[in-house]
């Protein structure tokens, strides 16, 4: 089993910025992925950004490309995803996913195995 406990989401205005963290813990190996997504009211959850485990290879939705930044410590079994430049329409709840195994990024959110609980973020125009 792994856990993911996500935090760092707030209320924030248009433009500014937030660092979303994800904390994991249980079985780790190292041929997984990590991968952010985020779900708006009323909407489906998409794919934001992804990463492999050595955080040598990204990937990233075309909506965030540029202002969103995903990384990971895996010394502190931590994921993190900065936020910068932040719109309204970046409002919704943002999930850490775990893929196990894999080595190729994937956006698909039926590919992943194991989600945290969520983090709300709200950016106000």
């Amino acid at each position: 089993q792994v856990q993911l406990v996500e935090s760092g989401g707030g209320l924030v205005q248009a433009g500014g910025s937030l660092r979303l963290s994800c904390a994991t813990s249980g079985r780790t190996f190292n041929d997984h992925i990590m991968g952010w997504f985020r779900q708006a009211p009323g909407k489906e959850r998409e794919f934001v950004a992804a990463l492999t485990w050595n955080g040598g290879r990204t990937l990233y939705a075309d909506p965030v490309k540029g202002r969103f930044t995903i990384s990971r410590d895996n010394a502190k079994e931590m994921v993190y995803l900065q936020m910068n430049s932040l719109k309204p329409e970046d409002t919704a709840v943002y999930y850490c996913a775990a893929k196990f195994p894999g080595h190729m990024l994937v956006a698909r959110a039926s590919e992943y195995t194991y989600w945290g609980q969520g983090t709300k973020v709200t950016v106000s125009s």
